[in-house]
């Protein structure tokens, strides 16, 4: 019977967990012995008891653990440390960021284990069920509106009194990708007037179905890329972009920016000049932070006033809502593993030739391999 190990995420900050009693119970039946590590989902809401009762043993060494499992669930990526504690052949599902953790993708390449980089799970429609990044930046779009409102010094929706009536709050969010669609809903469900703008055209339908008004980019080539994300432009269409979004973002009271590119730095959407041209009080929630900030202004992790506009850089806003995103989270590891699970007989196995375990894998038999890391890694070394 194969082995999985569930350990206490490490990260400052980081409440999620990579296995739920509910998942659990579902890995139990599917043949696997599961391991958690005391105490793994007390921040998300999962208490240890509720993984006993769903068929997991509580682990108070999670060094042996780590060291004997077949299969190892987490969230962020092993430190210094854990990398080193696995096994050969151990498989090993994790949020990587591999395109900025190579010395570390390479020393588990070199450990002989097999490492699933789930940022890297194919946008396909097979693949729907096992993709992180959309299940994650949907609750990240979700939060960021919250964020927003929170900050903001005045009324998101209509409000009519004997006093007078307060406007809404007009929002623009850049990016329409999950987060962004997420964040258009909840700020349209707090009553907000919403922009949106992105450099794919084949989004704006999704836009006006969810009530948010499309900012066209004229004179623009497509900006859609592969598997649905937006690719990188070049600097005169940002330039024309930025013109273009000046006047609407000077009238806002939020603007959320949610565009990223895997594997480059986020373009800067938000400009100084733009920033200082907002109305005073208004707020910037940047969910493009971890990967540098599509704002000029932002400071990843920080909060910045500058002038009158305070500018959020939120690195983790999934982790605020722990318990929901361990919940979708788990449930994407889940369905990912069963690929490595025959049906009818229970055996377990790495397979071979199956384009979703393929898209995913950072590393395999002793090497990196996935194709868009095999040049970094090969570069990085020379």
């Amino acid at each position: 019977m194969p082995t999985l190990f569930v350990p206490k995420e490490t990260q400052p900050g980081e409440r999620r967990v990579a296995a739920t009693p509910e998942t659990v119970k579902k890995l139990a039946a599917a043949g696997f012995a599961v391991e958690v590590e005391r105490g793994a989902g007390g921040a998300a809401g999962f208490l240890d008891a509720a993984y006993e009762g769903a068929g997991a043993r509580l682990v108070d060494a999670p060094e042996s653990a780590w060291r004997a499992a077949d299969v190892i669930f987490k969230v962020q990526p092993p430190n210094a440390a854990e990398a080193e504690l696995p096994k050969s052949g151990a498989l090993l599902f994790a949020l990587l960021d591999p395109y900025r953790n190579l010395e570390r993708i390479g020393r588990l390449a070199a450990r002989g284990v097999a490492a699933f980089a789930m940022e890297l799970v194919p946008r396909t429609t097979r693949a729907q069920s096992m993709d992180v990044l959309s299940s994650q930046a949907s609750i990240a779009g979700y939060k960021s509106v919250l964020r927003a409102a929170d900050r903001l010094g005045k009324h998101f929706p209509l409000l009519m009194t004997a006093a007078g009536t307060i406007q809404p709050s007009r929002v623009v969010i850049l990016g329409a990708g999950v987060a962004g669609l997420q964040a258009l809903a909840t700020a349209k469900r707090l009553g907000a007037i919403v922009e949106v703008s992105d450099v794919r055209p084949a989004v704006k339908e999704q836009v006006e179905s969810l009530g948010g008004r499309f900012i066209d980019l004229p004179e623009l080539p497509s900006g859609e890329g592969q598997g649905g994300y937006a690719k990188e432009l070049p600097p005169e269409f940002l330039a024309k972009q930025r013109e273009i979004l000046s006047a609407r973002i000077a009238l806002a009271d939020v603007v959320i920016t949610t565009a990223q590119v895997p594997g480059k730095k986020a373009p800067t959407l938000l400009t100084r000049a733009m920033v200082e041209g907002m109305k005073p009080g208004a707020v910037v929630v940047d969910i493009a932070a971890g990967q540098g900030g599509n704002c000029e202004l932002t400071r990843p992790g920080e909060e910045v006033v500058h002038g009158d506009v305070t500018i959020l850089g939120p690195l983790n806003l999934a982790a605020e809502l722990a318990s929901d995103s361990s919940l979708l989270y788990s449930r994407n590891l889940l369905a990912l593993l069963m690929l490595c699970v025959d049906k009818k007989t229970k055996a377990f196995a790495l397979p071979q030739g199956d384009d979703v375990i393929d898209g995913t894998l950072a590393t395999r038999d002793g090497r990196i391999v996935h194709p868009a890391l095999v040049p970094l890694a090969g570069a990085a070394a020379s």
